[in-house]
C-alpha cells in the first residue's frame, strides 16, 4: 500500500447518540496520513462530537474507532495514554486556561506525559512559540493579554507541545478576520508540510476549504461522505449542493484559482 494511501484514522459503523437524539448512524471514515481533511456539516449533525468522539472524549453507543493502530475505547489506560502523546488537539478560541502563561499552557502536555527539566521544558515552549508566529514576548503573558488571533496561535503551538503525529482543530479561523484567517490557514498548511502532521480539521470556513485541505468530509443524514472539493459539486444532495455551490463556494473557488495562477 502507497503510504499517502494509509489511513491513520479509521472509523467502522459509529453510533453517537445523547437521550433519545441519535447524532451519527453507521458512520465510516478513513483519514489519510499526511492529509489535510476537512469536516463540514449543518447545524446539529455533530461536526465537533464527531472529533471529540475519535480523540476518547464522548464515549459512542456503537462502532469502533482505531488512531495509529489503537482501538480508543477498547484498549487499555495506558495505551490510550501514549495514544495521547501522539495526538495534538486545539478547540474553539484556543480553550487556553486563563489562571497560566501563555510559556506554562504549551508546558501542560509536556508535564502530564514527559519527564524533563524545567530548563528544557522552557527551551520547547519558546521554540513552539516560534513555530507558530507568536513573538517572543508572549510566552510570559496570560491569555487575556492576548488577541483572539494570537489566542488561537498559543493553542495551536499547546497542540504541537509533543510533537504530534495528528492534529485535531475545531473551527480554528472561526472569529478572526478575512486577513487573520488566511494566514492561520497558510501557518496550518506550513506545519503540516514541514512536520508531516495529518490535519482533521472542523470547520465552516470555504476559503479554508478551498486553500489548505485535500479532501472535505461531509456530514448528513447521521454519516459522513468525502470526496475532494470538485467532486462534492457533482453530488446531487440538497444540502451539499447549497452548500458548495452557493455564491460564497465560488468566491472561494475563484480565490484559489488566483492564487494558482500567481504561483
Amino acid at each position: 500500500m502507497n503510504a499517502a494511501d494509509e489511513s491513520v484514522i479509521k472509523v467502522r459503523g459509529l453510533r453517537t447518540q445523547f437521550g433519545a437524539q441519535v447524532i451519527h448512524e453507521g458512520l465510516d471514515l478513513d483519514v489519510r496520513k499526511g492529509e489535510v481533511l476537512g469536516v463540514v456539516g449543518g447545524s446539529g449533525t455533530g461536526k465537533s462530537v464527531l472529533l471529540r468522539t475519535i480523540i476518547g472524549l464522548n464515549q459512542p453507543r456503537g462502532g469502533t474507532i482505531d488512531v495509529l493502530g489503537t482501538d480508543v475505547h477498547g484498549s487499555s489506560e495506558a495505551e490510550r495514554q501514549t495514544l495521547r502523546t501522539r495526538l495534538g488537539v486545539l478547540f474553539q478560541d484556543g480553550a487556553l486556561f486563563s489562571s497560566l502563561t501563555v510559556c506554562e499552557n504549551i508546558q501542560v502536555p509536556m508535564r502530564e506525559h514527559l519527564k524533563m527539566p524545567r530548563r528544557v521544558m522552557d527551551e520547547l515552549a519558546a521554540l513552539k512559540i516560534a513555530m507558530v508566529g507568536l513573538p517572543a514576548n508572549a510566552g510570559p503573558k496570560f491569555p487575556s493579554e492576548l488577541s483572539g488571533g494570537m489566542r488561537k496561535r498559543a493553542g495551536l503551538a499547546r497542540a504541537l507541545s509533543v510533537d504530534p503525529e495528528i492534529i485535531f482543530l475545531d473551527e480554528p479561523t472561526a472569529g478572526l478576520d478575512p486577513i487573520g484567517a488566511a494566514a492561520f490557514d497558510r501557518l496550518i498548511r506550513e506545519l503540516q508540510s514541514s512536520l508531516g502532521l495529518t490535519v482533521f480539521m472542523v470547520t465552516h470556513d470555504l476559503d479554508s476549504l478551498a486553500a489548505i485541505c485535500d479532501r472535505i468530509a461531509v456530514l448528513v443524514e447521521k454519516k459522513i461522505r468525502v470526496a475532494t472539493m470538485a467532486e462534492h459539486m457533482d453530488d446531487p444532495h440538497p444540502w451539499i449542493q447549497e452548500y458548495f455551490k452557493g455564491p460564497r463556494a465560488r468566491a472561494a473557488l475563484n480565490a484559489k484559482s488566483e492564487r494558482m495562477e500567481t504561483v
